[in-house]
C-alpha cells in the first residue's frame, strides 16, 4: 500500500476560537502554533480543519472563477445578460442536475473572450486553495471550449503559468496544469490539443476527459491517451459521476488511466471495487459538487466513507468551487460533520494525494515533509 506515514497524536482538540484563519497565510504555521501554545491556547475542531495542509487534484480553472471577476468580464466586454449583480451572478450558480450544470458551465465559457484572463481567474483559484492552506494543486484546463472561439492555445496556457507563478511567489502554492481533452470532441480535435501540448508543454502534466459521460464514452479516446503516454503525460478520465460503473471500467480498459475522476457509481459494484483497490487506482472524489449535481442525494450518502473504510486510495477535491459554493475547507469539513471523518483521517487523505499527484519526486518529498510537520505542529496544540 502507499500508506506510509506515522501519526503520533490524538485527534482530541480542545476549543478555542480562531478570528481569522487567513492568519495562516501570513504566520508560518510553526511560528502560529508556538504563539498558541505561549499564550496557553488551543485549537477547536473547525479551526484545526481549516489549518490542516490540504493537497488538490480535481479542480476546474473556469469553475473557479469568482462571481465578482466574471461580473467585471461581462461588465468589461459589453455582454448583454441579465446580470446586473454578484448576487445574480450567484443565483445562476444553482443546479437541477448535471446536465444544468454543464449548461452553466458552457454559459461562462461564452464570456470568456481574452487569453489574459486566464491569469487573473488562475490566481484567484490559487489565492482560495491558499487560504485553505493547501500546499500543491492540479487544475484542469478545457482549451478545446475556447479554440472554438478562435482563443489561442499558447496565449491562454502562457496566462495560467502567469497565474501560476505569481501564486507560487506570492502564497507559496505549487500547482501543475491537467488539460481535459472534452469528451464531445473528435478524434482528430483531441489530437490538435495534444500537438499543441508538445508545443507548449510548461506545467502540463496530465490529460482528461471531462463533459457528459452518457453521450460520449471513453473508448473513442485511445489512440489519443495512448500517444498522451507515449508524450510522458499522465493520465486521467472523469468517470462514474454521470454514469454507471461500466464508464469506469472502459476508462480504465481502454484509457489505462492512473486516477479516476469522482468514481462515486463504483459503490454499485463490488468487483470494481477491488479491483480499483488491488490496482491502487486513485479515486478523485468531490462530494459538494456531487451533492450539487445530484450524483448523492446527501453527503451521508456519499461513498467515500465506504471507500475510505475498504482501503480505497481517495482523495478530496472542490471541483469547480465558485459554481458549488464551495472550497477544500468546507470539503473536509462536511467530511468530519456528516461521515465521521477526524483529523487523522483527513490528513491521512492529504497524503493520500500527494502520494497520487504527479509532482516531480524531489518536490513530492519536500511536500511530504511540510506536511507531517505542520500534522504534528497542529496536533500538539490540544
Amino acid at each position: 500500500m502507499i500508506r506510509s506515514w506515522n501519526f503520533r497524536h490524538s485527534t482530541t482538540v480542545r476549543v478555542c476560537g480562531l478570528e481569522d484563519i487567513k492568519r495562516l497565510q501570513i504566520l508560518n504555521i510553526a511560528t502560529y502554533i508556538t504563539e498558541l501554545v505561549r499564550t496557553n491556547q488551543s485549537m477547536n475542531v473547525i479551526d484545526a480543519i481549516r489549518a490542516l495542509p490540504k493537497v488538490e487534484l480535481h479542480v476546474h480553472i473556469l469553475g473557479s472563477i469568482q462571481p465578482k471577476t466574471l461580473l467585471q468580464i461581462i461588465r468589461d466586454e459589453g455582454y448583454d445578460t441579465p446580470y446586473s449583480t454578484v448576487d445574480d451572478i450567484i443565483k445562476r450558480f444553482q443546479y437541477t442536475d448535471f446536465s444544468h450544470f454543464i449548461e452553466v458551465y458552457m454559459e461562462i465559457t461564452g464570456y470568456i473572450s481574452e487569453e489574459n484572463h486566464f491569469e487573473h481567474i488562475t490566481y484567484d483559484m490559487l489565492e482560495k486553495c491558499a487560504e485553505c492552506n493547501t500546499k500543491y494543486v492540479e487544475a484542469s484546463f478545457s482549451p478545446r471550449d475556447h479554440l472554438q472561439h478562435n482563443m489561442d492555445f499558447s496565449k491562454m496556457v502562457g496566462a495560467i503559468n502567469r497565474g501560476i507563478d505569481r501564486a507560487r511567489k506570492s502564497k507559496g502554492i505549487d500547482a501543475n496544469i491537467r488539460i481535459d481533452l472534452v469528451r464531445s470532441s473528435t478524434q482528430d480535435e483531441a489530437m490538435e490539443v495534444l500537438d499543441l501540448i508538445e508545443k507548449n508543454p510548461k506545467n502540463i502534466v496530465s490529460i482528461d476527459i471531462g463533459g457528459h459521460e452518457a453521450r460520449w464514452p471513453p473508448k473513442p479516446f485511445a489512440e489519443a491517451y495512448q500517444r498522451a503516454r507515449k508524450m510522458g503525460l499522465h493520465l486521467v478520465a472523469h468517470a462514474g459521476e454521470a454514469a454507471g460503473p461500466q464508464s469506469i471500467w472502459d476508462a480504465i480498459e481502454y484509457l489505462k488511466v492512473e486516477r479516476i475522476g469522482h468514481g462515486v457509481s463504483a459503490r454499485e459494484d463490488p468487483k470494481l471495487i477491488e479491483y480499483l483497490k488491488e490496482k491502487q487506482i486513485g479515486i478523485e472524489m468531490n462530494p459538494v459538487s456531487n451533492l450539487r449535481t445530484g450524483a448523492v442525494d446527501s453527503i451521508k450518502d456519499h461513498p467515500i466513507r465506504e471507500f475510505y473504510d475498504r482501503g480505497l486510495l481517495v482523495t478530496v477535491s472542490s471541483d469547480d468551487p465558485s459554481l458549488f459554493h464551495t472550497d477544500m475547507n468546507n470539503e473536509f469539513i462536511q467530511l468530519n460533520r456528516h461521515l465521521g471523518f477526524d483529523l487523522s483521517e483527513l490528513f491521512d487523505i492529504s497524503m493520500i494525494g500527494l502520494d497520487l499527484s504527479f509532482v516531480d519526486s524531489t518536490r513530492k518529498s519536500e511536500l511530504k515533509e511540510t506536511l507531517q510537520r505542520e500534522y504534528e505542529s497542529i496536533m500538539t496544540v490540544q
